[in-house]
């Protein structure tokens, strides 16, 4: 597959690839695999919907900013609310990493990534909070994430994967984001911390000095999922050296 790839798509500052057919704008390389992924879905009978997809740099900017204000609930590594006033910066910048990426360093900005849930499962008017809660065993969505558990082992996912199904010590897991990994291989490939500095001297992004005196250890934790993330058929794309 041929992606144009730009540093302005990489941080989330292009959205010309985007599309909106299935719901939430996403990259239009991945609406056929996850049609079809759906269609399998179906079939078992979940209804696969999109609740998150691509997110801009300025959209991912004001939900950081939020948070690095307070003006947003932060949570610990189980999910459970964090006082504001306890955090000192650097505390503040690793809570909130935790769940929230770094503006320009999301995987949303290349709108190969999703956060998915079943719409069979709830109501119509039901507020999807994506917790650990709800895609627990018995949350309302574990059956749909059991199902998906089956299809992501046996190579049945149509490219997509899980990039947060384990802790590495860095995001915490999250079983409702997936990834398309043809296209999201080639972005983490082509992404890199001197673009991030670069992007973030540039704009308004509350605790800028901290984080980019820390920027290559929360790269390193953060930002990189590693290999063994990734379905091994995707791997080499990681450092297959496209040019931007």
């Amino acid at each position: 597959m041929d992606f144009r790839i730009t540093p302005e798509l990489l941080t989330g500052c292009d959205d010309r690839a985007m599309v909106a057919v299935l719901g939430p704008p996403v990259h239009n390389a991945i609406v056929a695999p996850f049609q079809a992924l759906r269609a399998d879905a179906a079939n078992a009978g979940f209804d696969l919907q999109i609740v998150s997809g691509f997110r801009s740099f300025d959209r991912q900017c004001r939900i950081w900013n939020a948070k690095a204000r307070g003006e947003r609930t932060l949570l610990d590594s189980e999910g459970c609310p964090v006082r504001f006033a306890d955090l000192d910066s650097d505390a503040l910048i690793d809570c909130i990493m935790r769940w929230s990426a770094l503006p320009g360093a999301s995987r949303h900005h290349w709108g190969s990534d999703i956060d998915v849930y079943d719409a069979a499962a709830v109501p119509a008017d039901y507020q999807v909070q994506l917790t650990p809660e709800e895609v627990a065993p018995d949350g309302p969505f574990g059956a749909l994430h059991r199902w998906l558990d089956d299809q992501l082992a046996h190579g049945a996912g149509y490219g997509f994967f899980r990039p947060y199904a384990c802790d590495f010590g860095g995001i915490a897991p999250e079983r409702w984001h997936l990834s398309y990994a043809p296209l999201a291989a080639r972005c983490q490939a082509m992404h890199d911390e001197g673009l991030l500095r670069t992007l973030l001297r540039q704009r308004d992004v509350e605790l800028k000095e901290v984080v980019l005196a820390r920027l290559y250890e929360l790269y390193q934790r953060y930002v990189i999922v590693p290999e063994s993330a990734y379905p091994s058929a995707y791997v080499p794309l990681l450092s297959e050296g496209v040019g931007l």
